[in-house]
């Protein structure tokens, strides 16, 4: 599997993780993901995009130039529509950033933060004392960020702190940059627990390596 993470930002975050939970007596596991859903329906709204297109230039072209129409002008045209559909199917197959034309906001917010809580339930982030552990995911393709605080931070965390580090963490994101994305976000979380958790000890709980999964 492709790193999203270079070997050089894991040991330097590995270090701010420590430092992070030193620092908010708070249990900080960071992951990435390549991708949290299929999204199946992708490749074919590229097709239906792309023969719609071509069916139109093909009307377009009839308007402008009308003339006898023949089978074989009608199994060109035919063609040509199919072949473009099928194009840009393909295309959606090859470059991530084509395919995420035909992925609507609310629907990868959706399944990236989907894919978050079943990592957080499967990896057991909730066994922490005074329930203090916080997922911070990075989904690759989508280019989103879930931050996942459990009820023992929940109330320093709100829904603004936290839309206000994922806006921070995503600038880095759209430079392809996940290690200087993962670093912001831990700089913003010690910003917002600054004041450490009166029932947080120094105790590490749960692993700082970085999670890395392959995805759906």
């Amino acid at each position: 599997m492709n790193q999203v993470i270079s070997d050089n930002d894991r040991i330097l975050l590995d270090k701010r993780i420590a430092e992070a939970e030193k620092q908010t007596k708070a249990q900080i596991v960071l992951a990435t993901v390549k991708r949290s859903d299929s999204y199946l329906e992708i490749p074919w709204k590229a097709f239906a995009f792309g023969s719609s297109f071509a069916g139109l230039v093909v009307f377009l072209q009839d308007i402008l130039n009308p003339g006898w129409i023949t089978d074989a002008v009608i199994l060109l045209s035919l063609a040509f529509i199919l072949i473009t559909g099928a194009f840009f199917a393909f295309m959606t197959l090859l470059f991530p950033v084509f395919a995420r034309l035909f992925l609507s906001a609310s629907h990868k917010e959706t399944e990236t933060r989907q894919y978050a809580e079943s990592l957080f339930l499967s990896r057991e982030l909730f066994a922490t004392g005074g329930r203090r552990g916080i997922l911070l995911l990075i989904s690759e393709f989508e280019r989103q960020v879930v931050i996942l605080p459990d009820k023992g931070v929940r109330d320093a965390l709100s829904p603004d702190v936290m839309n206000m580090i994922i806006l921070k963490m995503t600038q880095y994101l759209r430079q392809n940059d996940a290690g200087k994305a993962m670093e912001t976000g831990l700089d913003e979380l010690i910003a917002a627990l600054c004041h450490p958790i009166s029932t947080g000890s120094d105790k590490n709980e749960l692993s700082n390596e970085i999670i890395e999964e392959e995805g759906v």
